[in-house]
């Protein structure tokens, strides 16, 4: 990546997390005596190579006024929006001058990403953009329309080859990725990721290859898995 490009990391975390069951958003939840969003944050706030990190969040969200990094220097907070896709819109248009910047869009729960991961996707070439992802590597079964008791029938297996799992970060061109998500949403169309709105442009951004450790947390289970995870790092 050139260096006259500044880099903004943007993270949307106007989301409940409704499959957690806690009774509180996830990104609020406790990992190893922070919360999630101030692990998926960090890793962004001492690097010289971020020159701002925007959280967008909801508009009722009083958690953040009790987050260490609250008042931190770089941090810019923004009212997200109803879906991912408008939390990540509100994000950008709050970048002043995007032409010549490139936005990091990272889950809020996130916590596990590696740094040596992240560099890697600031290495791309292609002004197109890219996503850290791994390739997928169990074998894949399509649900049946109709259930037996309580559980699906296999409708068939899906061919893995050349499939990966999407993570965050995923990078782009501040003004390219604000352009495709408004069109995408004025279109209706299904936005599951920035690069999915990228790709409905158009464009093919790159795959670089991540790690499994690099886990987005969902279920309660995955609490315990990322601590290990945050564990085996700090002891590096």
């Amino acid at each position: 990546m050139k260096n006259n490009k500044e880099i903004i990391a943007l993270i949307p975390a106007a989301g409940v997390g409704a499959r957690m069951g806690k009774g509180i958003a996830k990104q609020y939840l406790q990992l190893n005596g922070k919360t999630i969003l101030e692990r998926s944050i960090e890793v962004f706030l001492d690097k010289p190579e971020i020159g701002k990190v925007i959280i967008a969040v909801a508009s009722d969200d009083e958690n953040i006024k009790g987050l260490g990094c609250f008042f931190h220097p770089k941090i810019q907070w923004v009212i997200g929006g109803e879906t991912r896709a408008e939390s990540v819109l509100n994000g950008l248009k709050a970048i002043d001058n995007p032409e010549n910047k490139w936005v990091l869009v990272h889950d809020a729960a996130r916590p596990c990403v590696r740094w040596a991961d992240i560099l890697r996707l600031l290495a791309i070439e292609n002004e197109q953009g890219a996503i850290l992802a791994v390739p997928v590597v169990d074998t894949l079964k399509r649900q049946h329309a109709t259930k037996i008791g309580e559980n699906y029938a296999i409708s068939e297996t899906v061919d893995r080859q050349g499939l990966w799992q999407a993570q965050t970060p995923q990078f782009f061109p501040a003004s390219t990725l604000t352009t495709a998500l408004e069109q995408a949403l004025h279109e209706g169309k299904n936005i599951t990721d920035e690069a999915s709105a990228m790709e409905l442009a158009g464009f093919n951004p790159e795959l670089v290859e991540g790690s499994k450790t690099n886990l987005k947390i969902t279920y309660p289970e995955d609490l315990e898995l990322a601590e290990f995870y945050l564990s085996q790092q700090q002891e590096k």
